[in-house]
């Protein structure tokens, strides 16, 4: 008895994976990033609660004495505007202000080395009041406006612009900064003595 010959069936071709199998590891990729923004819609929208010592933009928190976070460069600048910092402040707000300095402010004038000397002997001033801080890292910016979020009771003294655009953001911190050879300060209630613009 011989081989069976086998017949191919008339036009049969080799069974081929669909571009839509499941299988296919772009389609498990699409599949899984569906999955996830379908998540993130569903979440629930995290919104910050408002403090209880704003009203609308106004910030019943801030009052004299008031407490000022510095900025590295701020410190920088007032030395070379040759500005004595906690008369200059007083003048501006007209009223009694204490300059506060974090841990992340003096970690950076000290990294910048002997050229900034004489800004981190002013930082070290008893006048000064140093602030802790428990966060990882050692970037002053984030830990200034993370600060000033989180207690709206503090004025934010700097030079640095993007800094300034960031904290605009926040409502109820008001910005000191120097321009023609003094401080100025922004979004400050005229009731608290800030100086006119105009």
């Amino acid at each position: 008895m011989g081989k069976q010959k086998k017949t191919r069936g008339y036009a049969v071709a080799k069974k081929m994976i669909s571009k839509n199998d499941d299988r296919l590891k772009s389609n498990v990729q699409k599949a899984e990033e569906k999955k996830e923004k379908k998540e993130k819609e569903e979440a629930p929208r995290h919104i910050d609660q408002t403090p209880s010592s704003m009203f609308f933009k106004f910030n019943e928190a801030l009052g004299p004495p008031y407490n000022v976070l510095v900025d590295t460069n701020f410190v920088n600048f007032s030395i070379k505007n040759k500005l004595e910092m906690t008369k200059s402040m007083m003048d501006c707000l007209c009223a009694k202000a204490t300059p506060c300095v974090t841990d992340c402010v003096m970690a950076e004038l000290e990294k910048l080395g002997s050229k900034y000397r004489v800004a981190l002997r002013l930082a070290k001033d008893p006048r000064f009041r140093r602030l802790p801080c428990t966060h990882k890292g050692t970037y002053a910016d984030d830990c200034l406006l993370q600060r000033a979020t989180q207690h709206r009771c503090y004025i934010v003294a700097t030079c640095d612009k993007d800094l300034r655009r960031r904290i605009r953001k926040v409502p109820g911190v008001p910005i000191m900064y120097i321009s023609a050879r003094k401080y100025t300060i922004e979004r400050m209630p005229e009731a608290f003595g800030a100086p006119r613009s105009g």
